[in-house]
């Protein structure tokens, strides 16, 4: 079945390291020894460049966002065999046999799979949502909740396809998985929002 072998190319394509590669040859570190020692593009930031941060950035989407587009608006494939397929690439990044199955947390992986389904219909709510989060929240986790809060609503909203339901359900179980450090903690808001939640006490 065609569905199958694209669920084999969408895994092996999200299992590629590039922030492990492309540091360890432009930078010559190991990403895994910036930040809190996953690898993706975060830490690439952290470990130096801010070029090569965005490059893996871009990779990491297009790992996703290539196979499974093709899977869904060129091949026409729906259904549980599509959904499995735009969970593929998630879980190669997050499992990835080039690195033991010790993956990253799978956030650009995770827009590349929204954008591979839906093109704009679920990531650009999700990365509004993304940017509202990392405004008010000082850890990722929580910015990445409010994220898929605001692609259900459009979702929910708007489109009302059970695939993309479906998959953003599928995603955030993975995102709940790989994001568990943060997630065990209390949110916590950024200075500028205690601050104006302060003032707004004090003047009632």
């Amino acid at each position: 079945m065609n569905w199958i072998l694209m669920l084999v190319i969408a895994f092996i394509s999200g299992a590629i390291p590039f922030s492990v590669w492309l540091t360890r040859l432009f930078l010559k570190k190991d990403v895994r020894e910036a930040g809190d020692g996953n690898p993706g593009a975060i830490n690439t930031f952290r470990s130096g460049s801010t070029l090569l941060g965005v490059t893996v950035l871009v990779l990491d989407i297009c790992k996703a966002a290539i196979p499974v587009g093709i899977a869904y608006h060129q091949m026409g494939i729906r259904g549980l065999p599509m959904f499995l397929i735009a969970m593929a690439p998630v879980l190669g990044h997050a499992f990835s046999p080039f690195l033991k199955f010790r993956g990253g947390k799978g956030i650009g992986t995770v827009l590349g799979s929204l954008i591979g389904v839906s093109l704009w219909q679920i990531s650009l709510p999700a990365v509004i949502g993304a940017a509202v989060g990392i405004a008010f929240f000082t850890t990722t986790g929580w910015a990445i909740v409010v994220a898929v809060i605001f692609g259900m609503s459009a979702v929910l909203i708007w489109f009302r396809d059970p695939l993309y339901i479906f998959v953003l359900l599928g995603v955030f179980l993975i995102l709940c998985y790989t994001l568990r450090a943060d997630l065990s903690k209390p949110p916590q808001l950024r200075p500028w929002v205690r601050k104006l939640y302060s003032r707004s006490k004090t003047s009632q």
